[in-house]
């Protein structure tokens, strides 16, 4: 079978987005001609279109306002991938007749919208995030999970926007600039903002600029707290997403909990640093940042509470000395 269009269904946040793309890459390789639509939430569609192989973005909630038949018309595709299971885009795909509805069989209303049911788990796996999303290639040909180092090989795709940096940000020394993007939306659990500050100032001391990132309600949490110097810079609330992703793909690296930025940064190529729980399913065996630059950091890979599966706090105790070591 050699499709003409493919849906990819991935309607959730940046970081998700970011670990789906590769399966992408995989699917334009296979199928060259084969049209790729990348169905997600409007907020998505920056990140989408850095990656070189979509033929088209569809936005959810342009979707989702339309009227039936041409919400119907819109879904005209031979294959759907549900990567993120969404009940009103899985009935749509079934009434628009795609041939191929793929997703997991793990959810119930699966059963009546997808023609193809894979069957595994992401919460008790041990494979990596992206690895499971390739677990839905199966009905097209893909024989065997391949291994990170391959995945990695995927991200050559990702281009870097073509967006200027506002003027305050062009005249730093972006190759010593280290972004900290401390919330993450609740999405995650986070280290101690207390930290970041500390981290700044240690920064600073070793000869690196510091670039403070978040949305404009992020900042108010913390920006009164930033330390007074040249070379930390608040930026919260200035840039586009666009112009975040140029600054992660211009600096030298970044620090944040398991949040969009991070992956972002990390599929460029930077050093980009994960502060993470061990508790499964958020622990960075599945979360960690695709990249041959990564890297994560838990508190205690044998924390007794993360491991029966308990809330815990450790990520917390993630010590300052840690995370600098890694920018020296």
């Amino acid at each position: 079978m050699k499709p003409e269009r493919i849906i990819i269904s991935r309607t959730d946040s940046i970081g998700d987005v970011i670990l789906t793309l590769p399966i992408c890459g995989w699917l334009k390789e296979k199928f060259p001609l084969t049209k790729l639509i990348f169905l997600g939430k409007n907020y998505t569609r920056e990140i989408v279109a850095c990656y070189n192989v979509i033929d088209e973005f569809i936005s959810l909630e342009e979707l989702s306002a339309l009227p039936l038949l041409e919400r119907i018309n819109h879904m005209k595709a031979d294959v759907i991938l549900h990567v993120f299971p969404n009940k009103e885009m899985a009935s749509l795909a079934k009434k628009a007749r795609i041939p191929m509805r793929i997703g997991t069989s793990h959810r119930v209303f699966h059963l009546l919208t997808c023609s193809h049911r894979l069957n595994f788990s992401r919460k008790k796996s041990d494979l990596h995030e992206s690895q499971l999303n390739f677990e839905l290639l199966k009905p097209l040909g893909l024989t065997n999970i391949p291994p990170i180092q391959e995945i990695n090989n995927y991200l050559n795709h990702f281009q870097v926007p073509n967006k200027e940096l506002p003027d305050f940000l062009t005249k730093l020394n972006l190759d010593k600039t280290i972004i900290l993007h401390p919330k993450s939306q609740g999405s995650a659990l986070e280290w101690p903002i207390e930290k970041y500050l500390e981290l700044s100032k240690r920064l600073v001391e070793n000869g690196k600029i510091v670039c403070f990132t978040g949305t404009e309600k992020e900042g108010e949490l913390f920006r009164d707290k930033i330390p007074f110097d040249k070379n930390i810079i608040d930026t919260t609330g200035k840039l586009t997403l666009n112009q975040l992703i140029k600054l992660c793909a211009m600096t030298e690296g970044l620090v944040a909990c398991s949040t969009g930025p991070y992956h972002l940064s990390a599929v460029y190529g930077k050093k980009a640093v994960g502060l993470f729980s061990s508790r499964k399913p958020i622990h960075p065996g599945r979360w960690k940042a695709l990249g041959l630059n990564s890297k994560a950091i838990v508190c205690d890979e044998n924390c007794k509470k993360c491991k029966k599966g308990n809330i815990c706090t450790c990520i917390e105790n993630i010590e300052i000395d840690q995370v600098l070591s890694l920018f020296e």
